[in-house]
């Protein structure tokens, strides 16, 4: 928010207007993870969570207000679904429904609309999402992340899980779009993307530089915010983006 900053929930310990870093962020006051490995497990502490930080952002009256949605680029209907069940819940607000990816892509990534790829490197999912013209042409996602690994094994265990990735996309890709976005370099984000025993790992064994953003955990927020920004700038009312690869 202009003059705020990110806000987040203040029964979190953080306030309006401060950043959380790490899995704290997805806890309720109870402690448990309402949103696990990108779903939604928990509806009513979920619920409760976006109503406290709808409270902080919006306000009581939420009248012609936008909410934008990211959500893992491989989340199924039934999860974006859920999600939008509980944005209901806040009241007249619109909804902009957007990939993770295209979030991350829109704020780290390069302004041409060029072959891109983006690997996400979070607590509970790791993502690599292939971009041609804005658009999601691939996508893999392996359902484990930082939390899960061993920390003397971390590095190697993620970079090794993310190169799988992307030489499966290659060995698909038939028009070698790859290979150029590979030479563009991969937009990286995620908690994973902090640690440059990760990304210098990364970039050696991909043989190519990437890209960081200034704050790798935020990629997605912030990028979020942006496509948000352009969306009222250019006045559109309601906008549902793919989130599922075409």
């Amino acid at each position: 928010m202009p003059g705020h900053g990110l806000v987040t929930d203040p029964l979190l310990g953080g306030g309006s207007g401060s950043l959380l870093d790490g899995p704290d962020l997805a806890f309720d006051a109870d402690g448990e993870r309402p949103v696990r490995r990108g779903r939604i497990a928990d509806p009513e502490s979920c619920a409760r969570l976006l109503g406290r930080i709808a409270d902080a952002a919006l306000g009581p009256d939420r009248t012609d207000s936008v909410i934008v949605l990211s959500h893992p680029v491989l989340a199924g209907a039934v999860h974006r679904n859920a999600a939008r069940e509980l944005l209901a819940g806040l009241g007249p607000t619109r909804v902009l429904v957007l990939s993770s990816a295209r979030a991350a892509a829109a704020y780290a990534g390069p302004r041409d609309a060029g072959p891109l790829l983006v690997v996400d490197m979070g607590a509970e999912l790791t993502e690599v999402t292939f971009l041609v013209g804005g658009r999601i042409a691939d996508a893999r996602q392996a359902e484990s992340g930082l939390s899960d690994l061993d920390p003397a094994t971390l590095p190697a265990t993620l970079v090794g899980t993310v190169l799988d990735m992307v030489k499966s996309m290659w060995r698909q890709d038939r028009h070698g779009a790859i290979r150029g976005a590979l030479r563009k370099g991969p937009v990286l984000a995620g908690g994973g993307a902090l640690r440059p025993d990760v990304t210098d790992r990364l970039a050696r064994c991909l043989g190519t530089p990437v890209r960081l953003a200034e704050d790798p955990s935020t990629t997605v927020v912030r990028g979020a915010g942006r496509i948000l920004s352009s969306v009222l700038r250019h006045g559109a009312t309601t906008s549902v983006l793919p989130g599922r690869p075409r």
